[in-house]
């Protein structure tokens, strides 16, 4: 492609290269370049990309893009932002695929992994559609299960799955946006059919600094989206709303809303619940426990009436519609009299919504078992820590991901929380011994809580990846135990 086509729609504020020059590639790794690329040079928060110019011309960078005219002498293109043009680069080298789908946008500190799979499922289901998803766990076209590293994709490489969705036949593509997606461009130069707001409860402060700036990175969803859906239960829903360019519809349980649920009712393995939309109303069932779960039903419901499918239909799908790994998921344990729950709860409001949701129909006591990430937000672990015992009849504290913090620093943080706590608890660093002493501990109708990991299957120790399904920990438990006749 020509640097002009690739240019298409970008601010230059100056620029020496010859526009006709054909360009083989985009990239804004200098390990990755190769002859005749375009390399994007981005001013990033620990690295500075125009320290790598250099080593991205020997690698044989046609054209540099870069935010400062680079020293040393090459054909460069200089912009105000290197984040938002990468975005816009990745648009004009992959034929602007977003354009030639519905793209859903779910925002919120909890809730979105449910729901983004949730409103796949019911556009499936009610109106046949071939969706791709992009999140946390994991992306999907259609049934085509891609590996993800993070939340959101970088801009370049979100622009290429859109092209894959649009070229396997994806009518719609429903992705989970983070904070840190908005704000570091990695969704710049997307519109959005729906952007749809679930809450915001403390997280990544260790980013964002203040809950404030935490909200208005959220909000920035609402610039970018033809319709918005938003949870006004939730105290930062003014925020979300007040510089939002389309018109929103509200929902919510406690207060008034355009979309609101009555008499919702929690059992074991579902719930119910009346869902009211202008003068109709249509009761709901949905297989996932928790009073959480009417919230997250109310923003699948909401996007899907957004694009125009009726409240029956909806209600319908979601009869069938199944949770998601690691949510609120009941771990087999074949053979004992307790039971044995993994989420991914890793805030302290998605804590204390599964702890509650748990002693909702929990016969027995409450175990708790968590642990707090290291190198992220330390704020909220003397919170988690509270939380965690407030809300169980026992807990044990462990560690979660300590990546490149002691686990036994970020354990100290935690217990800062529970001084003075009547709720019995003990503390094992190594997360598996700690599982298998829950287990061993448990009695007749108690619920272990594993919250932190729910879907992931590793453990991350300065800086590497090591192997820890929280499903194989519990089954080898139990086959231990079958072998030595117990």
């Amino acid at each position: 492609m020509r640097l002009e086509q690739l240019l298409k729609g970008i601010a230059v504020v100056s620029c020496n290269a010859d526009l006709n020059t054909e360009i083989t590639g985009v990239c804004y790794d200098s390990r990755r370049c190769e002859a005749g690329r375009l390399f994007v040079a981005i001013s990033g928060f620990a690295v500075d990309g125009h320290r790598f110019i250099p080593a991205a011309l020997e690698k044989g960078a046609a054209v540099v893009l870069c935010e400062r005219v680079p020293e040393i002498p090459c054909s460069y293109v200089q912009v105000e932002s290197a984040r938002l043009a990468l975005a816009q680069l990745g648009a004009n080298w992959f034929g602007h695929p977003a354009k030639d789908m519905k793209i859903i946008g779910v925002t919120g500190t909890n809730g979105k992994t449910t729901t983004t799979y949730l409103l796949k499922s019911v556009l499936e289901q009610a109106i046949g559609a071939k969706v791709g998803l992009i999140g946390t766990i994991q992306n999907m076209i259609g049934e085509e299960v891609l590996h993800t590293e993070r939340t959101t994709p970088e801009s370049f490489e979100l622009q290429q799955l859109f092209a894959q969705m649009r070229d396997a036949g994806c009518t719609h593509a429903i992705m989970e946006v983070s904070s840190h997606a908005l704000v570091l461009e990695r969704v710049g130069g997307v519109q959005f059919s729906v952007g749809a707001f679930t809450n915001l409860t403390e997280d990544h402060l260790d980013f964002h600094k203040t809950m404030e700036e935490y909200a208005q990175a959220k909000a920035l969803l609402f610039c970018h989206c033809d319709r918005g859906v938003v949870n006004v239960d939730d105290a930062w829903a003014d925020a979300m709303t007040k510089d939002a360019l389309c018109p929103v519809m509200s929902y919510g349980i406690a207060g008034d809303a355009e979309l609101t649920a009555k008499n919702v009712r929690q059992f074991a393995d579902h719930i119910e619940l009346n869902v009211c939309y202008q003068g109709e109303t249509c009761p709901v069932s949905l297989g996932i426990p928790g009073g959480f779960t009417a919230y997250n039903c109310l923003t699948v419901i909401g996007c899907a009436l957004q694009l125009g499918l009726s409240l029956p239909v909806i209600a319908e799908a979601l009869k069938s519609a199944k949770g998601v790994k690691g949510r609120v998921e009941v771990i087999p344990t074949p053979g004992t009299d307790y039971t044995v729950i993994a989420d991914y709860a890793h805030t302290p409001d998605a804590l204390e919504n599964v702890l509650q949701t748990v002693r909702g129909f929990c016969k027995g006591r409450v175990i708790a078992l968590f642990g707090c990430g290291g190198d992220r937000d330390p704020i909220k672990r003397p919170i988690m820590g509270k939380i965690g015992v407030d809300n169980a009849d026992f807990a044990v504290i462990t560690s979660d991901n300590p990546r490149t913090e002691d686990p036994n620093a970020i354990i100290a943080d935690i217990l800062k929380g529970v001084e003075g706590t009547a709720t019995p608890y003990v503390t094992i660093e190594n997360r598996p011994e700690a599982i298998r002493w829950a287990m061993a501990n448990a009695r007749k109708d108690d619920i272990i809580v594993l919250a932190g990991k729910g879907h992931e299957d590793y453990q991350e120790i300065n800086h590497v990846k090591y192997h820890l399904d929280e499903r194989e920990v519990v089954a080898e438990y139990l086959a231990e135990l079958a072998r030595e006749g117990n």
